[in-house]
């Protein structure tokens, strides 16, 4: 499962993997759901918090 993207996953790429739009990937982080790291202006997601939320274990 998303072997095509690195470990270190962006909002474009959590708008790809989930074909949601930027507001509603920004609420999915700024609520809890998928956990990230604000480097400067940048939201990090790692891949594998993408993938419990995706299999719901989050």
């Amino acid at each position: 499962m998303l072997e095509n993207y690195q470990d270190v996953l962006e909002i474009k790429d959590i708008c790809a993997v989930l074909r949601i739009g930027r507001k509603t990937a920004y609420k999915l982080l700024q609520s809890g759901q998928i956990p990230y790291r604000k480097v400067g202006r940048n939201y990090k997601i790692r891949k594998d918090a993408l993938i419990a939320y995706l299999e719901g274990s989050n």
